[in-house]
Parts: structure tokens; C-alpha cells; sequence
């Protein structure tokens, strides 16, 4: 059975998404701070995380980033009452997969959810050592080399990667892009989409201005060629 653990202070709220997932045939377990969700998650690692906001002890944005340090895979999904798009996009930049507003939907907060765990499936298909030319990426660590050195990149630009890597040689759209990786349909942009695609060419092409593996496909969107 999977499980999906609850940060969430709000008893109400607790509740409601307890019989939400139950009802649906996941393990539920709930945290109601901030370090209380970090050690579950450190105790037992879930299938995926509901993330809220506003939490004691530790501000959920923090604790989005501690847990995509212990578990980049496992698929967090946020809760908030900001419908502020500068915090959506800095919560999905910092590896959050989804954003969900309160008050929410459950049907909606269901959906997402599953879909969040569809994709982290998907992705989990791909090798967790992959290597192309010069470049040796371990998706599991989050640790990449070229010609044998550290190439620093960011949770959502391994993310990114991991995608073209399990659909090499196929046009992907900048909202197949948006919806698969960030999880997020109604993105304020998909200069996104181009700014991540610029920043992998800029780490990983040895002429980024001419690239061989992150191809545009004019307006059709990207391809990633080995």
C-alpha cells in the first residue's frame, strides 16, 4: 500500500485529507510541524508528501527543500492559501512537483496527487547511471560529472533532464514539459520551459549556441538527441 504523509497543522484539514487518501487506498500518516515532517520522512520514506505552507517549527518552503535533499524522487505537493505566482514559481523552482490553493478541491488535490505519482514512476524507469559523451549523470544522488568534474545542477534541472533522458529522440511541447515535470497545468510561462533548456546548454553543450543534444524543434517545442 502507499503512503502518503500529511505535513499539515490543521486538525480539520488533517482529517479531511486522511479520509481523502484512506477512502482511496493509501497509508496515511500525518506530521503537524515542520521537523515533525522531516523525520517522518527521514523514519520511513512515503510514496508522497502534502505539503501546507504555513507550518510551527519550520517554514514549508524549508521543508520542501529537506525533503527533495533526503528524497529528490518522492513527489511533494504543496497546499497554500497565496495565490501569488512568484510563490508558485519559487516553490515549484525549488523541486515542489505541484501547488495546489486552498481551499482546494479534494477531487482536484486526488488528482493531483496521482498524477504526481504517475510521473515519479515514469521517471523512476530511467537508469539511475546515465552516460552520454563525457557526461556521467547518477539521477539517484543528483551528482553529474563531464570529463571526470562536478557539474552543479538544480533539483528541476535534473528533473528536466531525466525527462528528455526517458523520451530521447521525441518532440516534447513546452506544456507536455510543464505538465509531466513541474505537474503544474496552468504555468504563468513557458519561458520556463526555454530558461531551464538554456541553462542544461550552457552546463552540458560544449558549444551551447549550436547545441547537439537539446534540440529546438520550431514550433513544435524540444528534442533530446544522444
Amino acid at each position: 500500500m502507499e503512503k502518503i504523509l500529511v505535513v499539515e497543522d490543521d486538525r480539520a484539514v488533517q482529517n479531511a485529507l486522511k479520509r481523502l487518501f484512506t477512502v482511496s487506498g493509501y497509508h496515511v500518516e500525518i506530521a503537524q510541524t515542520g521537523p515533525a515532517g522531516v523525520e517522518s520522512l527521514r523514519a520511513a520514506l512515503p510514496s508522497a508528501v502534502v505539503l501546507d505552507l504555513r507550518l510551527p517549527g519550520m517554514a514549508g518552503q524549508d521543508v520542501c527543500r529537506e525533503i527533495k535533499k533526503i528524497a529528490p524522487a518522492i513527489p511533494v505537493v504543496v497546499l497554500s492559501a497565496s495565490t501569488d505566482v512568484v510563490d508558485k514559481v519559487l516553490l515549484l523552482e525549488i523541486g515542489a512537483d505541484d501547488y495546489v490553493t486552498k481551499p482546494f478541491s479534494p477531487r482536484e488535490l486526488l488528482a493531483r496527487v496521482q498524477a504526481a505519482l504517475r510521473r515519479a514512476s515514469r521517471i523512476a524507469a530511467v537508469p539511475e547511471i546515465f552516460s552520454f559523451e563525457d557526461i556521467s549523470v547518477n539521477f539517484t544522488n543528483m551528482e553529474m560529472t563531464q570529463a571526470g568534474k562536478p557539474v552543479a545542477l538544480t533539483s528541476q534541472e535534473f528533473k528536466v533532464l531525466k525527462f528528455f533522458v526517458q523520451n530521447h529522440d521525441r518532440v516534447i511541447s513546452r506544456e507536455e514539459l510543464l505538465n509531466e515535470v513541474w505537474g503544474y497545468q496552468n504555468y504563468p510561462s513557458t519561458r520556463t520551459v526555454d530558461n531551464h533548456i538554456l541553462r542544461l546548454r550552457q552546463k552540458l553543450e560544449k558549444d551551447p549556441a549550436h547545441p547537439l543534444h537539446f534540440k529546438t524543434v520550431h514550433g513544435a517545442g524540444y528534442k533530446f538527441v544522444l
